[in-house]
């Protein structure tokens, strides 16, 4: 009982210290885009295996 305690504390403690950073307005984690800087990230179009991936779903 008193390792779940424990755990139960540390994680209460991380979700309190993320909550923290949320209140004073950090801005959230974004990916990095491949490691390209300055590179947008969302894709007008869909990538080639996409496109096979659905077509073989909506044949089923």
């Amino acid at each position: 009982m008193t390792l779940f305690l424990i755990t139960f504390a540390v994680i209460a403690i991380v979700i309190f210290i993320m909550a923290i950073g949320v209140i004073f307005g950090r801005q959230a984690i974004k990916g990095s885009c491949g490691g390209s800087e300055g590179a947008e990230c969302v894709c007008t179009e869909k990538c080639d295996k996409r496109k096979k991936l659905e077509a073989a779903q909506s044949q089923q």
